[in-house]
């Protein structure tokens, strides 16, 4: 029978160890990115964020290993419970602390247990292991967040609970270039997204596409002063700290694909995405000033040139922003699973998640209406 060891930091597994059971590109699952996030003070206690990633290890060996975290907040998620969190208090329950499977600030579907064995039975151990490590640790949940479907399918327990959400992805159908992927549209969306284009160079600006190892210490700089900003805008502090991307840059740059927009010799915004063999991840944006339709140039239609001249297939450009819809991304259901302590509670989040995942069911019919591709005209 499998061991389960918990590991207050990343650095007790080691480099060798974790990758050796990741066999997948899939960057957020990579030691170095986990690595970055805690050695930076991004991920800590301090920040909410506490390691307690799961070892398992039969008879001495390493077999599997997967990111945990004890919290004491939702921040960071982007699959919202703060209303169960609000129903405990209601009734005098603590919802806190929390025992979360994810990848901290990243809502990308992947791998959450990484082995090289079948990872069913390892997925069903661990579930039924819960309410002990659990109680280990005086956690009163466990939330399992985008994980991929063999993962979700393999996760058991009574009381555990699967919740759908959305998000808008772009997938690449052997497109030519930008004006091949335009031809699917209809003629009024060609000519919006033309026009959007159009305005960006109307204003002087121009894009730099610049892979990890061709950044700049300085371009890197500039691009976490954007970055800032974004959350600066909002009266809070920025997640990630400047040293975490320049761990990035450091560890993992083959991974990183930055685009800068300049107006003259100045920049004037940035947009950082992570990319594997197959897919690129839209993550991190920042701009001083606003110019109108510059975000969609420097997030979306930059990466979509990108994808095509390196025949990746999907464009996965993070969670929410319906307006994401008539520039070709696509809605596709994510998932997540979630266990609680309190059995009472079990019915009415489980009555929740079962309204909503329908809500998102009909959410998603409505929003393909919207796509502005030509055999989608009624």
């Amino acid at each position: 029978m499998p061991e389960i060891k918990l590991c207050h930091e990343i650095k007790e597994i080691g480099k060798e160890a974790w990758n050796q059971l990741c066999k997948t590109d899939y960057p957020f699952a990579r030691y170095e990115f986990l690595y970055a996030l805690e050695t930076s003070g991004s991920v800590q206690p301090k920040t909410g964020w506490q390691p307690l990633h799961l070892l398992l290890q039969d008879n001495g060996i390493n077999i599997g290993v997967m990111p945990l975290y004890l919290k004491n907040h939702s921040y960071g998620e982007y699959v919202f419970d703060w209303a169960w969190a609000d129903a405990y208090n209601r009734y005098g329950l603590e919802y806190y602390p929390k025992l979360v499977t994810a990848i901290p600030f990243s809502p990308v579907t992947g791998p959450r247990l990484l082995t090289q064995q079948d990872p069913k039975p390892l997925l069903e151990m661990i579930s039924h292991s819960l309410p002990q490590i659990a109680e280990q640790v005086q956690a009163n949940s466990w939330h399992l967040l985008f994980p991929t479907d063999e993962e979700r399918n393999a996760v058991q327990h009574p009381h555990l609970m699967h919740r759908k959400g959305c998000q808008y992805q772009w997938f690449n159908k052997n497109y030519a270039d930008f004006d091949d992927f335009l031809a699917t549209f209809t003629s009024r969306k060609r000519k919006n997204v033309r026009k959007e284009r159009q305005k960006v160079i109307d204003h002087g600006i121009t894009h730099v596409q610049l892979d990890g190892e061709d950044i700049s210490p300085e371009q890197l700089d500039q691009f976490y002063d954007f970055y800032r900003m974004t959350y600066l805008k909002r009266g809070r502090e920025a997640y990630l700290t400047k040293e975490f991307f320049f761990l990035l840059k450091e560890l993992m740059p083959e991974n990183l694909l930055l685009v800068l927009a300049y107006n003259g010799d100045q920049p004037v915004a940035g947009a950082l995405s992570l990319k594997d063999s197959t897919t690129l991840y839209g993550r991190y944006w920042g701009c001083f000033d606003e110019y109108d339709s510059l975000h969609f140039e420097t997030c979306y239609y930059q990466g979509i040139d990108y994808c095509i001249a390196n025949k990746l297939r999907r464009f996965d450009s993070g969670a929410q922003g319906e307006h994401k819809i008539q520039r070709g991304f696509e809605p596709v259901e994510t998932w997540s699973a979630h266990w609680v302590k309190e059995v009472g509670f079990n019915q009415a989040i489980q009555q929740f998640v079962d309204e909503e995942s329908e809500a998102i069911d009909q959410q998603i019919e409505h929003l393909k209406q919207y796509l502005p591709f030509r055999n989608n005209e009624n």
